[in-house]
């Protein structure tokens, strides 16, 4: 039966990750996010804890834990830095997952291992400009020809997009099977026609990147194909169901460190003649906040328990992306209000908070598409 009681080496991990982001992080995340800058010092940091392999065999250069720990360190380094969050969080979920769960030892070696170790980071490219929440009606084609395979299309929104030195590329090689003809490919940055476009100029998570990238007869020889031709949707899907855990564990983040600033400042700043924590309305915000991240943290916690259990965690995992993304805009809506005139300039974080939680509520699934996946599993059920 799941709890929240943690063994000393998920202790040991929330407090390393507390102290990272606390030192290293936090001094640079306000300038970051103002000139959206990549945090290449703390992404290679974060490589040598081992915190960009966190569930990957120590065999191939992973820290070997589990999801628990990984949900745990996510929370600590999101509550800082959503945008170091979702850096970690695509090269744990989406990359190295989906590697080392499909990829034959020989990719396993040439590739899985140095983004598990940390030496460098990996994307994940799925969505295009006609197919975001409708992953199946995917434009780019792969063309088989004698080695391999060309590559042709645009994909979208892609983290770590312009600074990934491996990606795994969504491509449709038979149209006709329609999903069941999607297939993954290994791409290397420095793969011919491969070209990441302009860094989005986005409304949060302002310190990752994000971009298109386009795909122009771009050869990758057979044994960069992952799982077998046709595999990819079935790939892409599984990658999906973990990777709303670990986006989850970053709205719990940004929750959090909502809920506690919040707290503190309510407690120094005065009104009336006296702190506004003693002023019942700020008190029934401050408990509001507070029971929403307990009950998003053991949704978040319990999912990844599940797959750390192998039961089936894909209601769970949409049930705590769905609860988490939502609790991540309320906190730090309210977090603002607690702060005043205060809350809306950037000195003070808890703006940055609301501009980084409202894309949890889309990437990695949308809201919408999460009560689909919930209803559909709860019918499955029946």
């Amino acid at each position: 039966m799941f709890s929240l009681q943690f063994s000393e080496t998920h202790e040991m991990i929330r407090d390393t990750a507390r102290q990272f982001a606390q030192d290293e992080i936090a001094p640079t995340a306000i300038e970051r996010d103002k000139n959206g800058e990549f945090p290449y010092e703390i992404t290679k940091k974060l490589g040598e804890l081992g915190f960009l392999g966190m569930m990957v065999s120590p065999e191939w250069g992973g820290s070997g834990l589990d999801a628990l720990s990984y949900v745990i360190a996510m929370e600590e380094i999101s509550a800082v830095d959503a945008s170091c969050g979702v850096i970690m969080s695509v090269n744990n979920s989406l990359v190295c997952w989906g590697l080392e769960t499909y990829a034959t030892d020989a990719q396993k070696d040439k590739w899985l291992r140095p983004l598990a170790s940390g030496q460098v980071h990996g994307a994940f490219c799925l969505s295009e400009p006609e197919a975001g929440s409708d992953a199946t009606s995917q434009h780019t084609t792969a063309t088989k020809v004698d080695g391999g395979w060309l590559l042709n299309g645009t994909k979208n929104w892609i983290t770590n997009g312009q600074t990934a030195s491996t990606y795994l590329v969504m491509a449709q090689t038979n149209r006709e099977l329609k999903h069941k003809g999607i297939t993954c490919f290994i791409v290397p940055r420095t793969a011919e026609g491969f070209e990441p476009g302009i860094k989005e100029d986005k409304l949060g998570i302002r310190s990752s990147d994000t971009c298109s990238i386009g795909l122009t007869n771009v050869f990758v020889p057979d044994d960069q194909v992952l799982g077998g031709e046709g595999v990819g949707f079935k790939i892409a899907m599984e990658s999906l169901n973990g990777g709303r855990i670990g986006i989850a564990a970053q709205a719990l983040g940004i929750a959090k460190a909502g809920s506690e600033l919040a707290t503190k400042y309510a407690t120094e700043r005065k009104a009336f003649g006296k702190p506004i924590a003693d002023l019942q309305a700020i008190q029934m915000k401050i408990a509001d906040m507070a029971t929403r991240v307990e009950a998003a943290r053991y949704m978040v916690y319990r999912a990844a328990w599940m797959k750390d259990q192998h039961m089936n965690y894909i209601k769970a995992a949409a049930q705590a992306k769905l609860l988490a993304s939502t609790t991540a805009v309320h906190v730090a809506l309210e977090a603002i209000q607690v702060h005043g005139g205060y809350g809306y300039v950037r000195e003070y974080i808890v703006e940055r908070l609301l501009r980084d939680a409202k894309i949890t509520e889309i990437y990695e699934g949308t809201s919408e598409i999460q009560h689909i996946v919930i209803a559909r599993e709860l019918l499955k059920e029946l």
